[in-house]
Order: structure tokens, then C-alpha cells, then sequence
């Protein structure tokens, strides 16, 4: 029998890319693919759902090349996925029905708004542990409804289908519309992706009907929710035909799993293109208090779902994606870090990336990006160390509310170090900013990419490819450290400036959402 490995599909906000991965968790192919970021308006982010499904296919062959193997050698098949970002498409063509609307999309303010009158921005926060905001996809499905012509009147008619990428890229690998496949595509999502809607109980893991109902969502639309660790089909047809496709994971869900934070109390924070920092809380939901979400972290086969508390943020990797495309400061992303190390500072400059307003802990959708702090004496290179800066002080602010909700517990205490990965973290000057405004040290395995590889572990569990989660624990490596240098009084300094330059960004929009 040909050695095996395991397939991960990460399919991601600004590419999608497939991984193999062996049973020491290391990498053996990579073959990846940047898809179109499509802005209709101020505030709109859309993605093409079928080049999405295009460039699966695409990086599904490259990687399988690159590495010389075929579908034999592949165990099984993992998704991790950009969450919340939302696909509507018909069951029968398997066309969607218009773009999808990603994550850090704005333009269901107005919905949020209207569903926030009765009962404010928490009204059901106890069935699903988050506040109302454009964030989460509820929202989204009901714009789709609301706005594309016919789309509800076939939504209750029981022919359009609602999924995050994942259920998308499901639902095409196991047939979709083909017909030349043995049966349609299954229509499934895992618990992660479920808890990031607004719809879905977090305690019964299951639709809420009511919230649907206030949404306009018919359940009709909503895929079956599943463990995150399972089979849930095989791939029909193309090169990885009866493939079992056995792990679902939403990508920060995906990152905690691949960093092996198995036990309450651990933690991970992933740099993409946004920062997402999780901390496992073990198998009961906890309300925050200090503006964190409650979500599920994962759950694997029968056993009891895993919680945790996170702290998104909207704009960290996509504000140097930025500072590429929209002003032309640099031309590749790596040029962030040389331009910051021509300054010894910020030179008093700073950059709050409010493009999509402010997420945790502060949700203000009112808010506005801002670059504050300008004298004659900035330039450049404070500009794109600012940029740095900005992901490390978001970052700062998450683990502080993220400390005092596990200090307000029962043998709750402060993070003691913070384990890092995602794309920016080979970045050694954000890396060591980082530790210097947190005070703690961070830690990167030696495996970066986690997000994937936590895919490929709910998926090699699911099929025996890995006898269990020790075995995960003892795949992971420290790679790097980073160790706080700067004294108490210049961190809390410039946290204080930072703090000041956030207030700056708020109350701008008025009316014109």
C-alpha cells in the first residue's frame, strides 16, 4: 500500500491553497491560488464563489503534483475556511445567486440596526454567545434575501441553499450540481462554522428557530451541522474521487487545533489577514464580559464540543495588503518590515484600521480607519511601522479583556505566554513589538501555517490517520521565541497613545453606512 498523507483545504480571505501534510505534521506540497477582492462600495467586500470553487480545484491538482502523488496516497480530506463569509446558491444549478458577502462586509448595518431595537445589541447573545453585528453571516443571508431579485420567494420554496466556504467547497467536492456524480453534494457544516451565523444554539448545538424567524431565514437554506472531526462523504468526481472528506474547522478554530491548545487555559492568536486570538475554555460556554465572543472551538466525533473565547480583529495582514494596493508605499508584503527598520520608532505616528469599523473588544461599527499623530517629522518608515504597530496594539487590547474574563473565574489566571502563527508572524520586528507591548513572552511553533494543519488533524482523526489527540500534542515544536525587551514605562506609554487614537476614529459615520 503507498505510504499515506493527509489533504488540507484552506481556503482562505484572499486565497485558497491546498497542503499535504504527513503523520509528523510536517508539510510535503503546498500549491496555492489569490482569488479577486471585489469592492462594489465603501464598506462592501464580495468574493466570486465559483473562481473560489475554480482555484480549489486548481490547487487541489498543483499540490498533488508538486508532491508526485495521486488520490491513492491521501487518507483523507480537511477544509478550513474564512468564517462568516456567506455563499447563497441554487440546489439545482449549483449557480450562486450573487457574490459572496465576506466577512469584513459592513452593509447589513441597517439590518443589525432594525433587529437591535428590541433588545439591543446582546438580544441574543445568550443562545449564541455574540453580539448583533455585520460580522456574523445571519445578517448576510438576510441581505441576500432581502435584495437580490426572487431570492426569497425561491429560498422559501426550498430551492436555494445557504454555507460558509466551507459548506460551499463541501458541497462541490462531493458532487454539487455535477451530473456525472453518483448523488448531489452534501450539504453539511461543522460546529465552528455553525456558531460564527448567530443561528445556532451554542448549548444544543442546533438552529434556533426563533433567531432564524426574526432573520427571515428559512431552515430550508441552512446545512446540517456536524462534528468537526467526521465523514461526512467522498469526493465525486475529479482527481480526488472517493476521497473521504472527514474535518471541517473554521480557520481560527482550525489554527487553535493545529497549535494543539487542548486544554483550558491555552491559547493562540493567528496574524492574517485579520488577528484572531482564541483561548480554549473546555466544554462549557462562558460570557464574556469584556467585549470577547463566545464560540465553539471544536468538536471531535461524539465527544463534548470544546468552547473558547476569541477576539477578532477585522484588519491586520490586509492593512499591508493595503498599504501595497490602494497607496503603492511598497510592492510586496515582506517590504513592510524593511521600510519599518529605517526608523528607530513611529516618530509619534499612529494607525488604527478601522476600515470595517472596530471589532473586539470595542464593536463600533461607527468607526473609521485613521492615521493620527502627524508632524513634518514623519515619513515613510514611521508610516509602515505604524502599520506594524497597529496588529501588536489590537492585539494588546484582546488580551487584556481576554485576562480579566479568566481572572473573574474560579482559578482563572493571566496568560503567561501567547503562541503565535498565520502569515505575518515571520515578520521579527512585529514579533518582538508584540511581546514588548504584552509584557509576555510569544511563541511560534515550528509549523507556522496551523490553520491547515488543524484541517488535516480533523480529518486524519476522523479516519484513524492519527490514533488521537496526544499524538497532535506531541507533533507540536517550539520554532521561535520572542522575549519582552522594553521597560513597563514605555509600554505603557505608548499603549496610553494608542488608546488615545482609537477614540479618534469613532462616531464617524453618521448616516451614510
Amino acid at each position: 500500500m503507498a505510504e499515506q498523507y493527509v489533504m488540507a483545504i484552506d481556503q482562505g480571505t484572499t486565497s485558497t491553497r491546498a497542503m499535504i501534510f504527513d503523520h509528523d505534521g510536517a508539510v510535503v506540497a503546498v500549491d496555492q491560488v489569490e482569488h479577486e477582492q471585489i469592492l462594489p462600495r465603501a464598506g462592501w467586500v464580495e468574493h466570486d464563489a465559483v473562481e473560489i470553487w475554480e482555484n480549489t480545484r486548481r490547487v487541489i491538482g498543483g499540490a498533488l503534483a508538486r508532491a508526485n502523488l495521486d488520490s491513492g496516497h491521501l487518507a483523507a480530506v480537511g477544509i478550513t475556511n474564512q468564517r462568516e463569509t456567506t455563499v447563497v446558491w441554487d440546489r439545482t444549478t449549483g449557480e450562486p445567486v450573487h457574490h459572496a458577502i465576506v466577512w469584513q462586509d459592513t452593509r447589513t448595518q441597517a439590518i443589525v440596526d432594525r433587529l437591535a431595537a428590541d433588545g439591543g445589541t446582546d438580544r441574543y447573545k445568550d443562545v449564541c454567545g455574540l453580539p448583533l453585528a455585520t460580522y456574523f453571516a445571519g445578517p448576510k443571508i438576510a441581505w441576500i434575501l432581502e435584495n437580490v431579485e426572487g431570492a426569497r420567494e425561491r429560498a422559501e420554496a426550498g430551492d436555494l441553499l445557504f454555507g460558509t466556504t466551507d459548506t460551499w467547497v463541501l458541497w462541490n467536492l462531493t458532487g454539487g450540481a455535477d451530473p456525472r456524480a453518483e448523488h448531489r453534494g452534501v450539504h453539511v457544516t461543522d460546529v465552528t462554522n455553525a456558531s460564527r451565523t448567530m443561528l445556532m444554539d451554542l448549548r444544543t448545538l442546533e438552529w434556533d428557530p426563533a433567531v432564524a424567524a426574526d432573520l427571515g431565514v428559512p431552515l430550508s437554506m441552512l446545512p446540517e451541522i456536524r462534528s468537526s472531526s467526521e465523514v461526512y462523504g467522498e469526493c465525486h468526481p475529479g482527481i480526488l474521487n472517493g476521497t473521504p472528506v472527514a474535518g471541517i474547522l473554521g480557520d481560527q478554530q482550525a489554527a487553535t487545533f493545529g497549535q494543539a491548545c487542548l486544554e483550558p487555559g491555552e491559547a493562540k492568536n493567528t496574524y492574517g489577514t485579520g488577528n484572531f486570538m482564541l483561548l480554549n475554555t473546555g466544554t462549557e460556554p462562558v460570557r464574556s464580559e469584556n467585549g470577547l465572543l463566545t464560540t465553539a472551538c471544536y468538536r471531535l466525533g461524539d465527544e463534548p464540543t470544546v468552547y473558547a473565547l476569541e477576539g477578532s480583529i477585522a484588519v491586520s495582514g490586509s492593512l499591508v495588503q493595503w498599504v501595497r494596493d490602494n497607496l503603492g508605499l511598497i510592492s510586496t508584503a515582506p517590504e513592510i518590515e524593511q521600510l519599518a527598520q529605517t526608523v528607530d520608532d513611529n516618530g509619534g505616528a499612529y494607525f488604527v484600521p478601522a476600515f470595517s469599523g472596530l471589532f473586539a473588544p470595542h464593536w463600533r461599527p461607527d468607526a473609521r480607519g485613521a492615521l493620527v499623530g502627524l508632524t513634518r517629522y514623519v515619513n515613510k518608515g514611521h508610516i509602515a511601522r505604524a502599520v506594524l504597530e497597529a496588529t501588536a496594539f489590537q492585539t494588546r487590547e484582546v488580551l487584556d479583556a481576554m485576562n480579566a474574563d479568566v481572572t473573574g473565574r474560579d482559578g482563572g489566571v493571566p496568560l503567561t505566554e501567547l503562541r503565535v502563527d498565520g502569515g505575518m508572524v515571520v515578520n521579527q520586528t512585529l514579533m518582538q513589538f508584540q511581546a514588548d507591548i504584552l509584557g509576555v513572552d510569544v511563541v511560534r511553533p515550528k509549523v507556522a501555517e496551523t490553520t491547515a494543519l488543524g484541517a488535516a488533524y480533523a480529518a486524519g482523526l476522523a479516519v484513524g490517520y492519527w490514533s488521537g489527540t496526544d499524538e497532535i500534542r506531541a507533533n507540536w515544536g517550539e520554532g521561535e521565541r520572542w522575549t519582552p525587551q522594553m521597560d513597563e514605562a514605555e509600554r505603557e506609554r505608548l499603549y496610553r497613545q494608542w488608546k488615545k487614537a482609537v477614540t479618534k476614529t469613532l462616531d464617524w459615520v453618521d448616516g451614510d453606512v
